[in-house]
């Protein structure tokens, strides 16, 4: 499935080297930028955003470069469970003073108080998808807390939908019913959330995971506090099937999960 690009606007070349070196504040902005970095239909901008900062640290630049390409990694997805991974793993190839220096930085931008899950804009994560994530899940809205998009992927013979979770957002619970079989099944196939069922504990989902839901389990599902999340919502074919809305799932349980 083609992915669109997104073109990459960057002044910053211009606006810190002005005439003083044209062609370098050129090759900056609209080469490395507008042409590079803007190919993102065949590396998504978190896929260069790593790439890029596992170079960074590597020749070892913990300068305001890299916390710059660190700030654009939060931005294109890049969670704070995700690059403290990068940088432990990189750290054994790369050097550990390297890494601790990384650290500092990235704790800066990943849990600092300026730090807000939704900067990762919708448009970033999308790139990282094989599914389209759709369009606002208006219909359903008042059955979630924050904003979730919808994409049908299949409608013949069984109903198939990739639901995407801003960072924060979950439905209430809810009971699929039926007389006969029914129930979901959910694959995540990008970011990462949860999954919990009634007297259980939550379950983390990332990409990969599927969860069988047999009709009549009182269930939730959504995206991680400081993650977009995106699952496939196959419905299992069953006789009389209907859906219960319930109530919202407890702030203050939510907030425990990390």
């Amino acid at each position: 499935m083609a992915k669109s690009q997104i073109k990459i606007e960057q002044t910053a070349g211009r606006e810190a080297l002005g005439e003083f070196a044209a062609e370098f504040a050129h090759l900056n902005d609209d080469v490395l930028f507008g042409e590079v970095w803007s190919r993102n239909d065949l590396l998504s901008l978190r896929d260069r955003s790593i790439v890029t900062v596992v170079s960074l640290v590597s020749q070892g630049m913990t300068d305001s470069s890299l916390k710059y390409h660190l700030e654009t990694a939060r931005k294109n997805g890049v969670t704070k469970t995700e690059i403290a991974e990068i940088l432990t793993h990189i750290a054994f190839y790369a050097g550990w003073p390297k890494a601790w220096a990384a650290f500092r930085l990235a704790k800066e931008v990943w849990i600092g108080e300026e730090a807000d899950s939704s900067a990762v804009s919708l448009e970033a994560y999308a790139q990282s998808l094989l599914f389209p994530v759709g369009n606002p899940n208006d219909t359903y809205a008042k059955y979630f807390v924050g904003q979730s998009y919808l994409a049908p992927v299949l409608s013949e013979g069984i109903s198939v939908a990739n639901v995407t979770f801003e960072p924060g957002c979950r439905n209430n619970w809810h009971i699929h019913h039926a007389t006969k079989d029914g129930g979901q099944v959910l694959i995540c196939v990008g970011g990462r959330g949860y999954y919990q069922e009634w007297g259980k504990e939550a379950v983390e989902l990332c990409p990969g995971d599927a969860v069988y839901i047999p009709a009549e389990v009182k269930h939730w599902h959504g995206a991680a506090p400081d993650s977009w999340f995106s699952h496939l919502a196959i419905e299992v074919p069953g006789e009389n099937g209907n859906n219960e809305w319930l109530e919202p799932v407890d702030d203050k349980m939510y907030k425990t999960l990390k």
